[in-house]
């Protein structure tokens, strides 16, 4: 059995499959019955974050005569009873999404109905922030169209029955159906008994009166003046429908399964505005349609305007399916961002399984909604007797190819394959794998390995190798530590299996046996469990042969263990280059720290091997000492991503011994309590960083000049990131002039010059800045840490020394090297750093350090929304939260 290197429990139980999400941003969420559990998996057993699933109202779709209560298959609905909300479906948007620039997530409940729900990352709570409610959008619009149906007699004939009545036939239908609940409860005739009157239900049906989905209903006399509602009657009586209309109407609001897909980005068609940047949200519904939402992302990202609600945009309403649409997946087909071609892939509860493909032109445009941005581009199966209930969807750019892997309600699983170039599809593989319904499916390692979940409580482990897939067994071995809490193991059942960013762990829930459980104290609080896998030693089929460093089998672990381990750390630092992969890198830096307790010489081996192969381009077998000097010749021609890694790697693992706070003194050349010559990896952090800080420091002087030289052709309002803090970057390279590139010294003396000739500019004024706390003075000194000068400082002695006041210590922008106001800022859990101005998005992209920072094209600063991204470290910035609130951990 695999062993679990830590777990948490939970204190309800998922429902349905698909139960567990996890997010780029490094958040899991478990959909667990009338519960959305998110944890953070790097403190499973810490604070946690809440959605609490409130009742929902019926909404008004219609009225139906008495007699049709039984015909037109509105039994099921008359008869329906919810005793407790639940979660049915639950997707994680991708980062960037939410006002701070984090991730959404969008929550469907048994009852049909979707929200979007953000972090309270300024709301001192646990309660997640409901910030947009789909459905409710969904029913306005359908109820605007009519719901796509054609006028018919029955329609406007009830319109008419509507104009005749008045305020005295509502007050004569109250009271006849105030008698009518009052002597319900002795009638046993199926006609004549309300199965939607709040009045007839019983104790428990009472509690849940507001999950009972309203049917209107009504008698009509021969006069035809008599409305009689077997409800509380409205203030205004709905239209007349059939059965079937009923039927349908509500079939289109009931959804069932939610799926996000990828930040899309297109170019502005006006040159003053921002590159349009939208997601989009698949809802699929019990009518077997699917209705897509465009949600926008938010123009600027911010910690503390974050009550705007987004923008959400109905883009289309596709007929997939002809029956319930069961589960959904996104894709993304090709490698440009900026030019994006979506897949879409929705499964039916009658066994069929669709590919749908976007329309680039019709997703940038708002078109009719029934005019569908999405044509059908394969049925990769056919309706049968056998419901898909869970689907796992890979595109594999660099092979040309995409798979797909279909879990069936039988415990059978199919996995296709499609070459992208010829479109052509073929049935690679099929098993009856489990013996009940498959509840997820997870692709790991870019489509190489599959991990399959069900409710018979099993996991299986799969690889792929060309066209043939093969079972492997889970790896058992754990390294460092394993789990320290004490779960029991009297599982019932799994519902949902996760991977984490870099794909090197894998997360479960799973529900308990309660009957299995001590009663008095287990079953009681531990209804289900989320565990956690390491999956760095998995086979993936492409493993090279490990260093000759490892020989033989070392603390459990096989030659073979430790080849797949380095090969798959090897392939998720490889991943991590891409910029449109956010910087996550939690699993990596805690697998890391584990076999450095126990192993570091092979932590030190993989990551030697890593820092060859991209700094210097080839792989070089010499030690570190002689791989750090010729590292710090090339590291101007690193691009600032591979930087960013190092800077994390460095901080959290090879320096974990130091604390974050004695690595910066040291890197400012302060001295410490245990003070040491300066390591290697320190080295290369200063050298790194350094180069991070220069190349921020180049764009900001060739921002200005720009702009100063072009003034009058380009709007201010056009430009997006405008540098801040001039004066004090210029102080910075006049202390750094002899280790500086030379252009930053001849930028800073063109920008000073331009700055005198401007006796208007702004950046004069912040020239002498002032403390926030007593307006004394501060000078620079260093661009971490600054000291006010305060005239009020008393002299006092001191065991025979004078000694003055300590003055007020204020923090530095990492940015701007501003002083930073006492107001909520930027914070970065990695180095700890404060930032008040955000960084240019460009500068994260950069491949080297430019070669003319002068001719750098305008667009490069034009028309560019900042990201919260850490100068130093890439990662995800945040607003600085308690111990007790929940946090994502990047790192």
């Amino acid at each position: 059995m695999a062993s679990r290197f830590q777990e948490t429990s939970l204190v309800t139980s998922p429902s349905y499959p698909n139960a567990i999400a996890w997010s780029s941003e490094n958040l899991i969420a478990v959909a667990a019955g009338h519960l959305v559990i998110i944890i953070n998996p790097a403190l499973p057993t810490g604070p946690r974050g809440l959605i609490t699933i409130p009742d929902a109202e019926p909404y008004q779709i219609g009225r139906v005569r008495h007699q049709d209560l039984l015909t037109g298959g509105l039994l099921p609905s008359s008869l329906k009873r919810e005793r407790h909300p639940c979660v049915r479906s639950l997707s994680w948007s991708e980062i960037g999404m939410s006002p701070n620039h984090g991730c959404l997530l969008a929550v469907c409940t048994a009852e049909g109905r979707v929200k979007l729900y953000r972090p309270p990352y300024s709301d001192f709570c646990a309660e997640w922030i409901e910030i947009f409610d789909v459905s409710k959008m969904l029913y306005e619009n359908l109820s605007s169209m009519k719901f796509g149906e054609s006028n018919s007699p029955s329609t406007s004939s009830s319109k008419e029955v509507v104009l005749h009545h008045n305020e005295e036939d509502e007050r004569i239908s109250s009271l006849k159906a105030r008698k009518r609940r009052k002597t319900s409860t002795n009638n046993s005739n199926l006609h004549e008994k309300n199965y939607t009157d709040r009045g007839s239900c019983s104790k428990e049906d009472s509690q849940a009166e507001h999950n009972v989905l309203e049917i209107e209903v009504y008698e009509q006399e021969s006069n035809g003046q008599d409305c009689r509602s077997l409800r509380k009657a409205p203030k205004k009586c709905s239209e007349e429908i059939s059965p079937e209309t009923y039927v349908s109407r509500e079939a289109s609001l009931s959804s069932l399964s939610v799926a996000w897909s990828s930040l899309l980005r297109f170019s502005s068609e006006s040159p003053c505005e921002n590159m349009l940047k939208f997601s989009l949200l698949a809802i699929g519904s019990k009518s077997g349609s699917v209705s897509i939402w465009k949600v926008h992302a938010p123009e600027c990202y911010d910690i503390e305007r974050s009550d705007v609600p987004p923008i959400v945009e109905l883009a289309a309403i596709t007929q997939a399916h002809s029956s319930w649409v069961s589960t959904m997946t996104w894709g993304s087909f090709g490698c440009d961002s900026s030019n994006p071609q979506m897949l879409l892939v929705t499964g039916s509860c009658d066994g069929s399984v669709k590919i749908w493909m976007s329309n680039k032109e019709d997703l940038q445009n708002s078109v009719d909604v029934y005019k569908s941005s999405f044509f059908l581009l394969k049925q990769v199966i056919a309706v049968n007797h056998v419901q898909v209930s869970t689907l796992s969807f890979v595109v594999r750019n660099h092979y040309n190819a995409m798979h797909l892997a279909i879990g069936k309600g039988s415990g059978s699983f199919e996995v296709w394959k499609c070459e992208i170039s010829t479109r052509k599809f073929e049935q690679i593989f099929s098993s009856n794998a489990h013996n009940q319904v498959v509840t997820g499916l997870a692709w790991s390692y870019d489509g190489r390995c599959l991990y399959s979940c069900s409710q018979d409580n099993y996991v299986r482990n799969w690889i792929l190798c060309e066209n043939a897939i093969s079972e492997v067994p889970i790896p058992a071995n754990t390294p460092g530590l394993s789990s320290m809490t004490d779960l029991p193991d009297d599982f019932l059942s799994c519902l949902g299996v996760a991977l984490s960013p870099g794909n090197l762990a894998v997360a479960l829930v799973r529900s308990f046996n309660v009957e299995l459980l001590n009663p008095m104290y287990q079953a009681r609080s531990q209804k289900a469990a989320v565990e956690f896998l390491w999956n760095g030693a998995q086979q993936s089929g492409e493993s090279e042969d490990s260093s000759e460093m490892v020989t033989e089998a070392i603390l459990g672990f096989s030659k073979n263990e430790f080849a797949y381990w380095e090969t798959n750390f090897l392939w998720s630092l490889k991943e991590f280059k891409y910029l449109n992969k956010p910087l996550v890198l939690w699993d990596m830096i805690a697998a890391m720290l584990a076999f450095k307790q126990s192993m570091p010489e092979f932590v030190e081996l993989v990551l030697t091997k890593w820092l060859s192969v991209s700094y210097l381009g080839f792989h070089a077998d010499i030690p570190m000492e002689d791989l750090v000097p010729k590292i710090s010749k090339r590291i101007s021609a690193v691009p600032s991503r591979l930087l960013h890694i190092l800077n994390v790697i460095s901080r959290r693992v090879m320096l974990s011994e130091l604390k974050t706070e004695e690595i910066n003194r040291k890197l400012q050349g302060q001295k410490t309590n245990n003070e040491e010559e300066i390591g290697l990896w320190l080295k290369l952090l200063e050298e790194s960083e350094r180069e991070l800080r220069e190349r921020l420091v180049g764009l900001s002087f060739s921002a200005y000049l720009i702009a100063d030289s072009s003034h009058g052709t380009v709007s201010p309002s056009t430009w997006n990131w405008r540098p801040a803090g001039l004066a004090q970057l210029q102080q910075w390279v006049e202390i750094n002039h002899d280790m500086v590139h030379s252009q930053l010294v001849t930028l800073s003396s063109e920008v000073k010059s331009s700055l005198i000739r401007s006796s208007s500019s702004t950046e004069t004024a912040v020239e002498e800045e002032k403390c926030p706390y007593c307006t004394a003075p501060v000078n620079f000194h260093s661009p971490e840490e600054a000291f006010c000068e305060s005239p009020h400082q008393n002299k006092k002695k001191s065991k025979g020394k004078e000694r003055y006041d300590q003055s007020h210590k204020l923090e530095r922008c990492s940015v701007s090297m501003q002083v930073c106001p006492p107001t909520p800022l930027w914070f970065c859990k990695c180095c700890n750093r404060m930032t008040l101005k955000l960084a240019p998005e460009n500068l994260f992209a950069l491949p080297s350090f430019p070669n003319d920072l002068k001719s750098l094209p305008e667009s490069s600063f034009s028309n560019v929304a900042s990201k919260p991204f850490c100068l130093f470290c890439g990662i995800l910035l945040q607003r600085k939260q308690p111990e007790f609130l929940l946090s994502a951990s990047p790192v």
